[in-house]
């Protein structure tokens, strides 16, 4: 074809193109104010029915639980572990956790489980703190469970902002859930690394949080979720002004539904109170006290979170600029001073890094729902069993030569291997040099909220009235992004009925026409260009934050201490305390029966494999339903007995495999030989280390039931 009529063809194409495009923009204000105008806005893909209003509470929040209804074909076990999975309010409404098939409630319903969902209306109650909302869903977790009385403790699953408030209420109350679930939640809020994570300086340029009151305080009470979304565009300019719109523009006919989908929930902001902000910056985002041990409830008591019992998943991705692997992960070396220190706490983590997955991919990813999320759910019951310590969970596709594959629930084989401190510093959590300058950062923050709250707040609170608080809301750039281009704009009048005649008569140019070449080329300089101002920018913005409070003079007059400026190593357990609590569980470790040196020898053969396999648990999970000597009170007693037998092992294993040997011989075995070696080889054949200690164990055995059990394999 011609340079004319492709020309021709281009030009007619991108005529029509800009057209549909705007219709686009039309139809996303539309939706926006549509969804404003529901009385609580969501983006929820399933049905539900509400099962309690935090709005009715003692201490009311504007927070509510849902019971999901599966879809038809969906097969619910109400004996099953709950699912409840919790939205973050943290800019934008609820939905996200479930706003397609593919989602986390998704791949918790298809797994069996029955689901329910937290979610909020737009606009706070009165006062309410952070303090009031864990109360309300200490509430919907004590309602759960009460609904399901013959199931495990529910799992919950805390998304983002929730996740680290879920983790705050099960330090407070250890009792109340199963599993936790946290997903893309930072917990260790200063680590990260300066070419990748630079929203970690933002409060530097602005002294501290001072701000976010000042915002609230423009709101007459209120701060505006916009802010929070316009900081997480601001992270990639590239994305915000351009590619994300010109992707639409330039696969109109494609982009429109997903486009349109994605917008309602991103449009969807919320109101925090100030209260709540100035909690979550002063303690958490700045002040980073959460994990060094200083963040205090109402009464005065602790948040620690060294008393969180139950077993904790966190999911994290390389590819997430908001909650980095660092600022994921960076807390259990806050907590514990070493691997023997966590066992000894009786504690279980398991983690999994995505290699490339973005902040908001976490929850909305397909591909990630039908894979991690999907896992999760199905092995929930096993993470609950594993032993106290670090695991990293491994994913790696089923396949035909898989053994055992009758054992295994999903598309993926599920192994967790064992980890160790160091594997988390690994990496890359701040130095000692990187924590002084943050707390120089605190410390200035507070002196300058101080005086804020002193000077500046009451002139302020004066000025600003609840309409005029109103208006600067409808104001934000990020809400009239979408309210610019509604039916109310007389501009946008014509704009509906042409979009319908150039829809009638599309005329795409060919996807060879070469002009397509050169509008990809314009894009990727334009791209290309805002990434090298958020390269220089962002590069600013951490050597000025270094060179500011990294000042030796200016740390020394804050009193910020040179070793250890956050204060951790007074919440760590001494040599004494560990000491004495070794000496506790190994007169625990000598109180064996027959049935539980089984057990310990089982697992004694399993962790020559450095992994643990998913199949390895279905194999223990049937024993306790198939076999009388091993079927405890509940399934929660047998999982706590295999919990137990693997301490032991990992804290002293020659003296813990020195009683098994004591019991073998003193009284008949609760395992035959064969059934033993049924069991430990079920995530596939015995080699190298598990193969000898094997042999180890068969060699504990008294010789007639060996030659019995040999005798009749024969």
């Amino acid at each position: 074809m011609s340079f004319h009529h492709d020309l021709t063809d281009y030009l007619i194409d991108a005529a029509q193109r800009h057209i549909l495009f705007l219709d686009v923009l039309r139809e996303r204000g539309e939706n926006y104010l549509a969804h404003q105008a529901m009385t609580v806005p969501n983006v929820l893909g399933f049905d539900c029915e509400l099962v309690l209003d935090g709005r009715t509470l003692s201490r009311p929040v504007n927070y509510g639980i849902v019971h999901i209804q599966p879809a038809e074909g969906t097969t619910v076990e109400p004996q099953a572990r709950p699912f409840i999975v919790i939205d973050p309010r943290a800019g934008h409404g609820p939905g996200i956790g479930g706003m397609k098939p593919d989602s986390e409630i998704g791949a918790a319903l298809a797994a069996g489980h029955p689901c329910y969902f937290v979610g909020f209306t737009p606009t706070p109650m009165p006062g309410q703190t952070i303090e009031d909302v864990a109360a309300a869903e200490a509430a919907f977790v004590a309602e759960v469970a009460r609904r399901h009385p013959l199931a495990p403790k529910p799992c919950v699953i805390g998304n983002c902002q929730a996740g680290w408030a879920v983790m705050g209420l099960a330090a407070v109350e250890p009792d109340l859930m199963g599993p936790l679930l946290v997903a893309g939640s930072p917990l260790s809020y200063w680590a990260g690394r300066d070419d990748l994570n630079p929203m970690r300086y933002s409060a530097g340029p602005l002294g501290g949080t001072w701000a976010a009151s000042f915002a609230a305080d423009l709101g007459a009470g209120l701060f505006d979720g916009a802010h929070l979304v316009q900081n997480f565009e601001s992270l990639n300019p590239a994305n915000t002004f351009w590619t994300k719109l010109y992707n639409v523009w330039s696969k109109v006919d494609t982009e429109r539904e997903r486009f349109l989908a994605f917008e309602t929930w991103w449009g969807g902001h919320v109101l925090l109170t100030r209260e709540e902000i100035e909690f979550i910056t002063e303690n958490l985002f700045v002040g980073n006290r959460l994990t060094a041990g200083r963040l205090r409830q109402a009464s005065g008591a602790p948040v620690d979170l060294r008393e969180v019992a139950s077993p904790v998943v966190v999911f994290c991705s390389w590819g997430d600029n908001i909650t980095p692997p660092q600022q994921a992960l960076g807390w259990i070396t806050d907590l514990y001073g070493s691997d023997a220190e966590l066992m000894l706490r009786e504690r279980t983590i398991v983690y999994c890094i995505h290699p490339d997955v973005g902040h908001l991919g976490i929850f909305v990813s397909g591909a990630v729902a039908q894979k991690e999320h999907s896992e999760f759910s199905s092995q929930i019951d096993l993470i609950d069993v594993l032993p106290p310590g670090l695991w990293e969970i491994v994913l790696t596709p089923r396949t035909p030569q898989d053994a055992h594959a009758d054992l295994l629930t999903g598309r993926f084989v599920a192994r967790f291997e064992a980890r160790g401190l160091d594997d988390i510093r690994a990496l890359g959590l701040n130095s000692v040099e990187e924590d002084r300058r943050f707390a120089a950062l605190a410390a200035i923050s507070e002196w300058n909220a101080a005086l804020y709250k002193s000077w500046a707040r009451p002139l302020v609170q004066a000025l600003v009235t609840p309409a005029l608080a109103t208006l600067g809301r409808r104001l934000h750039p990020d809400r009239l992004q979408f309210e610019a281009f509604t039916n109310a704009n007389p501009a946008m009048a014509p704009v509906r009925h042409a979009a319908e005649r150039v829809r009638k008569n599309r005329m795409p140019a060919a996807p060879d026409n070469p002009f397509h070449a050169w509008q990809g080329l314009v894009s990727a300089n334009i791209v290309a260009s805002l990434d090298l101002y958020r390269r220089v920018r962002d590069d600013a913005v951490a050597a000025g934050f270094k060179a500011v409070f990294g000042q030796p003079w200016l740390q020394a007059m804050l009193g910020i201490d040179r070793d250890d400026p956050r204060g951790l190593a007074a919440q760590r357990w001494t040599e004494a305390e560990m000491a004495a609590r070794r000496e506790t569980l190994a007169a625990e470790a000598r109180a064996l029966t027959p049935r539980t040196a089984a057990l310990r020898a089982m697992i004694y053969i399993l962790a020559g494999q450095q992994r643990v396999d998913e199949r390895v648990f279905a194999v223990l999970r049937n024993l306790h339903r198939d076999r009388l000597e091993f079927h405890d009170a509940t399934l929660a007693g047998f999982k706590d007995n295999v919990r137990r037998q693997s301490l032991m092992l990992r804290l002293d294993r020659e003296a813990a495999m020195a009683d098994v040997a004591r019991v073998l011989a003193s009284e008949p075995p609760a395992v035959g030989i064969e059934e033993l070696k049924a069991i430990v080889t079920a995530p596939g054949p015995l080699e190298g280390e598990a193969l000898a200690r094997f042999e180890a164990v068969v060699a504990m055995y008294p010789r007639g039931p060996v030659l019995t059990v040999v005798a009749g394999a024969a």
